[in-house]
């Protein structure tokens, strides 16, 4: 009789091993002749050589389907031990599918223009998603940053945002300076917690597989091997945008989020992004993605507040920020 131990790296063993170890108890049954017990991350088994040897081809195909589908259904399982390919969900078998999110959550893009950014990453290495609040620019690309990961495309996901304060002061907000700007860096904390297992991100962040950073941080650096996403980009200045596109190192892929209708600098010509979309465009393995309100697939009342808003500019322009400054 041998041991072996089949390490799960990354993986959260509660959903692993199921409810109520449903998961583990259908292993165990597979191969009674066997002894296998599960400690935290580690299955530590006991048997011939040839069991063994079954054992861990089966657990590295079932490994496999848990990080490609982010979820380990029982039925997938017994599919694996059986030699069958797993029956997936017509859902789940969609081509469209950018990546599984956790609990096998299907991401894909649910608009032409987030279609338009999914195609343009195939072709291009540098990416301007350009329109309003809640069109899921930042959602797509942090999804193909998500999935080149998982396809070793790339080394490491790089996300950074302007530290620019909207109307509300960072000296006045408590903490250190991670905890004044970790708010700015929320919404890119949110939809990797869509897409990857809490411990599994947890490591990430830890090891620097996943580094979430203000702009400012960028500077010196070469970003090599790397998915970079530079969000709210209307609010870095032209050197910070300048600074940040140059960070671009061998085989990586940036891609840049913004919304040009709202700059929070003081001086709104100094918008990097503006001024990049206007002598960017003609460069030869750069695209541009344009969203619009048809694009917002937020609260059905968002594209109407869009619309409203964009009525106001077209009709009475520049009346909306005199409004704002008097008061």
């Amino acid at each position: 009789m041998i041991e072996k131990i089949i390490y799960l790296e990354g993986i959260d063993p509660l959903n692993f091993y199921g409810v109520n170890n449903e998961n583990f108890e259908i292993l165990k049954k597979q191969y009674p002749k066997m002894k296998i017990i599960a400690r935290g991350n580690e299955i530590k088994v006991f048997g011939d050589k040839g069991a063994i040897a079954d054992f861990e081809e089966k657990m590295h195909a079932i490994i496999h389907h848990y990080n490609t589908y982010n979820r380990l259904m029982p039925e997938d399982i017994m599919a694996i031990l059986e030699t069958r390919k797993p029956e997936l969900s017509t859902a789940l078998q969609n081509d469209d599918v950018i990546v599984y999110g956790n609990y096998g959550k299907i991401i894909k893009a649910r608009s032409p223009n987030q279609q338009k950014l999914v195609d343009a990453y195939s072709k291009n290495d540098l990416i301007f998603a350009v329109g309003p609040a809640g069109s899921g620019k930042t959602y797509t690309a942090i999804a193909l940053a998500v999935r080149s990961l998982r396809m070793k495309e790339v080394k490491r996901i790089v996300l950074t945002r302007p530290a620019v304060e909207a109307g509300e002061h960072l000296g006045f907000l408590p903490g250190d300076l991670k905890e004044k700007l970790d708010p700015y860096l929320q919404p890119l904390y949110d939809a990797l917690n869509d897409m990857i297992p809490v411990k599994k991100l947890n490591g990430y962040l830890e090891d620097g597989t996943v580094q979430i950073a203000p702009l400012a941080f960028m500077r010196g650096r070469t970003l090599e091997n790397s998915f970079v996403i530079l969000d709210e980009a209307q609010n870095a200045t032209i050197n910070q945008l300048k600074m940040f596109l140059t960070r671009m190192g061998n085989n990586s892929r940036f891609i840049v989020n913004g919304d040009v209708t709202q700059i929070d600098l003081p001086d709104k010509r100094s918008s990097g992004l503006v001024q990049a979309l206007k002598i960017l465009n003609n460069i030869h393995g750069i695209s541009f993605v344009h969203f619009n309100v048809k694009d917002i697939v937020r609260h059905p009342l968002v594209k109407k507040i869009v619309k409203a808003y964009d009525e106001l500019k077209k009709q009475e322009p520049g009346k909306l920020e005199q409004t704002i400054e008097k008061k």
